[in-house]
């Protein structure tokens, strides 16, 4: 059983749609999505966006064969781009399984396309190179997975375009939820992924727009940081981290948004690379 006295997240990639390096987005980070879980010693991975490939440079200490499972809220390239550089899959010995749930239902699996991505023309090697033992797990949104003992990982489908995943980390008495790529209905909380996330310590939340700038934004499959606070208080979610951001939005602009956060919902923090949360 893993020690339940370690649970932590820490934060790879927090941007959607593209990477977008550069000298505005230092102190935040120009990553895609790709956040860290650890559960005792487990290690659980959410998403590959291009954060994966730094996470991969971290672990990758020859310090013995690595484990993990990563999990994909879909295969949209800003959630994929970091995987063929993610530097532990190429090792022998290591092992990682790999979940999506939202391809099922369609006929098509995550091994088929990851396949696509990982040949020419578009990438020099196939997805057999990867000399570590990979598994893919395909599931319907909505299942409860157990990838390690005492590890629980239930599973919603979220509204976005070609479908997607929200997962809920149970370890112990605490849990997390990662929550992205989601569009909301305007004026509606949403009774589904309220109970979903009820009583949780964190909730990583797709924080893409602004009220104001929402209504040109439907049917794109994002939300909003207030809608995120939102769900918090009707689920008596502790803590609210706002993440996905919009790549136009600099340092400047996070900052302010994270002082607004703090007025509205003390505790609250907007996610930066390499920032660590201890539950």
């Amino acid at each position: 059983m893993p020690d339940q006295t370690n649970f932590s997240v820490r934060f790879w990639g927090v941007r959607g749609t593209v990477a977008c390096p550069g000298l505005s987005t230092t102190r935040y980070g120009g990553n895609t999505s790709c956040v860290e879980v650890v559960c005792g010693g487990e290690r659980l991975i959410f998403d590959a966006g291009t954060g994966l490939r730094e996470l991969g440079r971290d672990i990758c200490n020859g310090n013995g064969p690595l484990k993990a499972h990563i999990f994909f809220t879909h295969t949209h390239l800003d959630h994929i781009g970091g995987l063929p550089f993610f530097r532990p899959a190429y090792v022998k010995g290591n092992y990682f399984e790999f979940w999506g749930g939202h391809l099922k239902a369609s006929g098509t699996g995550l091994k088929q396309v990851l396949e696509t991505l990982l040949q020419p023309p578009l990438f020099p090697v196939p997805l057999n190179i990867l000399h570590a033992c990979v598994a893919f797990h395909d599931f319907d949104a909505g299942e409860t997975l157990s990838p390690f003992a005492g590890v629980e990982v239930r599973t919603l489908s979220l509204n976005h375009p070609g479908g997607a995943t929200g997962y809920r980390v149970q370890f112990g008495d605490r849990s997390l939820c990662y929550i992205t790529d989601v569009e909301h209905e305007e004026g509606e909380v949403g009774s589904d992924l309220v109970e979903f996330v009820r009583d949780s310590e964190v909730m990583i939340y797709d924080s893409t727009y602004t009220d104001q700038e929402f209504p040109s934004f439907k049917g794109w499959g994002h939300s909003t940081w207030q809608q995120g606070v939102r769900i918090c208080e009707q689920a008596g979610v502790n803590r609210l981290v706002c993440f996905h951001h919009d790549p136009g939005r600099d340092d400047t602009a996070l900052d302010q948004l994270a002082e607004e956060l703090a007025r509205t919902r003390p505790g609250s923090v907007v996610a930066r690379e390499g920032m660590t949360l201890f539950l």
